[in-house]
């Protein structure tokens, strides 16, 4: 049998397979409310075949968002938006997992196809809020950008914590953090964007302190039998000033495990467009995965560690997994183009009837 197409427990939960749909954004709602679009999108993802089904990063506060259009679940209503399409995925043999998070410095900007620049307030935008007051650069505009107080931080873990509770409510079963790609947790734990001498900057210790509180918050609403996810960015790729790196990865690895994480999702980059990206090829952020789960394994740490980038072909994800390389694999530009990667992975690998099969609505055309 496939390896890919094995289950991953995770406390108690049981994740059909080890391919997951990493968060896409699509700044596609109306006061971060989901609509049809979020359903047909998620849903579609899991009839394919996918094991774990993220939303997209989902703000955990107004001023959280990316851009106005973001999905939220800072409400009620979008709580109760977000249902559906939990019970559809649940329903299609998927785990539903919600990405919450908070865009820090990075917030309040335009869609990308409406050119990605700040918003005024007075457009609609808001005033970003960082661990230090030094705006995301960007070219040739400045946005402001407002430092946090130590209490506003600390508002900030009861947000995430909120959030969680509506997400548990809604019928999700996987909760992961976004502390990757220059948002504000990711934001807290790099030297190059925290400047701050309170309890939330300086060493490793303070600079992780933030992450480190969200995670063991959120645990004690999550319900002990399902899973919490964190997404990090490995390195920041900023080799010439005091940056995250994969060391500090590795070790705080274990710090977020013992807060109750159960899996990192190991991205990189995005604190600064003066960051250096290797090359983008097949899998080319595996190596940062594979080293963390190796330390993690060194240090005997129950934590499970998945890996994203450039991963497109069945042979390749597979053998990821079958090599004890990452525990699974998060795709996101590849199901864009291929819903029902999985589906096809599954008949390439020989796994298909095992694990994961095509609907019977489908299977006349395809068989």
């Amino acid at each position: 049998m496939s390896q890919l197409f094995e289950p991953l427990t995770l406390r108690e939960t049981e994740l059909p397979n080890r391919v997951m749909v990493s968060p896409m954004c699509q700044y596609s709602t109306p006061d971060g409310v989901a609509t049809d679009w979020h359903l047909v999108h998620l849903g579609s993802r899991a009839v394919g075949g996918a094991g774990t089904v993220l939303t997209e990063a989902t703000a955990v506060s107004p001023a959280g968002r990316i851009s106005p259009s973001d999905l939220g679940i800072w409400t009620d209503e979008q709580a109760d938006a977000l249902e559906r399409v939990a019970s559809f995925v649940r329903d299609q043999g998927s785990v539903p997992g919600v990405q919450l998070a908070h865009a820090g410095r990075k917030a309040s900007t335009a869609s990308p196809w409406e050119g990605g620049h700040p918003v005024d307030p007075d457009e609609g935008g808001w005033t970003a809020v960082g661990p230090s007051g030094t705006a995301y650069p960007r070219d040739g505009e400045e946005q402001p950008t407002r430092k946090l107080s130590t209490a506003e931080v600390k508002d900030v873990i009861d947000d995430f914590v909120a959030a969680a509770e509506r997400a548990r409510d809604a019928g999700f079963l996987v909760a992961e953090f976004h502390a990757a790609h220059g948002y504000l947790l990711h934001e807290f734990l790099s030297p190059a964007t925290n400047d701050r001498t309170d309890r939330y900057g300086g060493d490793f210790e303070g600079r992780t302190r933030l992450l480190r509180e969200v995670t063991a918050g959120v645990r004690e609403v999550w319900p002990d039998d399902h899973p919490v996810f964190v997404r990090i960015s490995a390195t920041d790729w900023l080799d010439d000033r005091p940056s995250w790196t994969v060391d500090d990865s590795a070790r705080l690895a274990p710090r977020l495990a013992e807060a109750g994480a159960d899996l990192l999702d190991v991205s990189a980059g995005g604190i600064s467009p003066a960051q250096s990206v290797p090359s983008t090829g097949p899998s080319y952020q595996l190596p940062y995965a594979e080293t963390i789960r190796e330390h993690v394994v060194d240090t005997g740490v129950d934590l499970a560690v998945g890996t994203v980038g450039g991963i497109t072909e069945p042979a390749q994800a597979e053998a990821i997994v079958a090599n004890d390389r990452a525990d699974a694999v998060l795709m996101a530009r590849e199901f864009l183009r291929s819903p029902y990667w999985p589906l096809h992975a599954a008949d390439a690998l020989g796994a298909e009837g095992d694990a994961v099969e095509w609907p019977v609505q489908y299977r006349r055309a395809v068989k």
